[in-house]
Formats: structure tokens, sequence, C-alpha cells
């Protein structure tokens, strides 16, 4: 296991499911992960339901991005496991990302499935992964690991409002290939399942494309939304 890893995890309103996502970490906590909530200004019962599990709760300025960075600043631990507040991790984790770390990899993500009813969810999760795999690029959902000295290297996240994971994955890729493994991590369907599944994954492919063509991440985020 991986002794030193700081899982940190941004948050907005997520009562309605953090406690079973704090309970489902609890085996990590106990095998010596450290576990940092940031929140970025939730007006629900989020915050006290995590701190009533023991869990430390910092606040920073709203956006992925920028709370990752602070809940990173703030975390001690040499491996940084970045965690969305609606996926849920394999249950040997820090195992696996231990034997990542002891291979040489500096930074790396995991397979994922999409939780939900809609038939292409399978799909869409495995076009994610064969893409990732291929290009060596990850996506927040996959839930990206980096050593804090990659993670230091190349600035942290990039303060932008959308495609913060993209972006700090090209700039982990100049420093190593990721490591790309194979236990797969949970995350929810709901924003393919509420906008609907075509929809969202056209849309997807349609702002990384306008991405990798140079828009900028503040129309793109426009669009988005």
């Amino acid at each position: 296991m991986v002794r030193e890893l700081s899982i940190v995890m941004p948050v907005l309103n997520e009562a309605g499911g953090i406690d079973a996502h704090l309970a489902a970490l609890q085996p990590l906590r106990e095998r010596g992960a450290a576990l940092l909530v940031v929140d970025g200004g939730s007006t629900d019962d989020t915050v006290p339901r995590v701190r009533a599990h023991g869990v430390t709760v910092i606040s920073a300025p709203r956006g992925r991005a920028r709370q990752m960075n602070a809940g990173a600043q703030a975390s001690a631990g040499a491996c940084l496991l970045f965690l969305h507040a609606d996926t849920r991790l394999p249950p040997q984790a820090d195992q696996a990302i231990a034997r990542a770390l002891a291979s040489g990899a500096d930074w790396g993500r995991f397979d994922v499935r999409i939780a939900g009813r809609h038939p292409l969810l399978p799909v869409i999760a495995a076009l994610m992964n064969l893409r990732s795999r291929a290009t060596g690029i990850a996506t927040g959902d996959q839930t990206i690991f980096v050593r804090r000295s990659a993670f230091d290297a190349v600035g942290g996240f990039p303060d932008q409002p959308l495609m913060e994971d993209i972006e700090i994955s090209r700039r982990l890729r100049a420093l190593s290939a990721p490591a790309c493994l194979r236990q797969r991590v949970s995350t929810s369907g709901r924003r393919w399942e509420s906008r609907g599944a075509w929809r969202t994954m056209v849309l997807m492919w349609q702002l990384r494309w306008a991405y990798w063509r140079g828009e900028s991440p503040e129309r793109l985020a426009e669009r988005y939304r």
C-alpha cells in the first residue's frame, strides 16, 4: 500500500451521496491513506456530514482545478490522488497505485466504469479507456494519481474552468507516460442520463476538439453549461 497517499476530493453540494462515499473510503483510511475534502461553497449540509466522519474539510474558491490545487497544497502525501465526489475507487486502489509507482511511473489513472441504466454507458466507458490508453491523456473521471514531485514540476492543475484534466495530462505526459491501470473506478452516469447519452457524448467530443484547436477553456465552459 501507499503509506503516504493523500486523497483529495473536491465537493460542491454532495450531501445526497457523501456519506456512502466516505464509508467506502474508510478501509483505505484505515490502511494509512489521508483524505482531505475541499469544499467549493456548498449550500447544503455536505460539510457537516463530512466532518461527522472525522474527515478534514477545507474551503477553496469554487472550481474543480482551484479546489484540487488547494487540497494538494494542504496535503502531506508523496502521492496525490484526485477523486471526484461521484466516483468510487476499487477496494485495493492503494495497492494498485503502489505497484504502479514501484514500476517507475510518475502518474497514472484507472480504467472507468460508468454506473447507470442507459445501454450506451458501457460503450462510452470502453471508448474513454481505449482513447486514454492510446493518447496518454486521462480524464478526471478516471481518477488521476501523481507523485507530488511530478505534480509540482508541472505547476499543478491549470487555473481554468474546464479541461483541467486534459491539460495536466498533457503536461505530465511530457515527463513520462501514464500508468493505465486495468482496475476500474465506478463513476456516476447522471451527467449522461440527465442530458442524454448521445447528446453528451457528442458534446464532449466537440469540446475536446475545440480545445485541441485552441479555443479558450472559458468559452468551452459556457458551451458545456
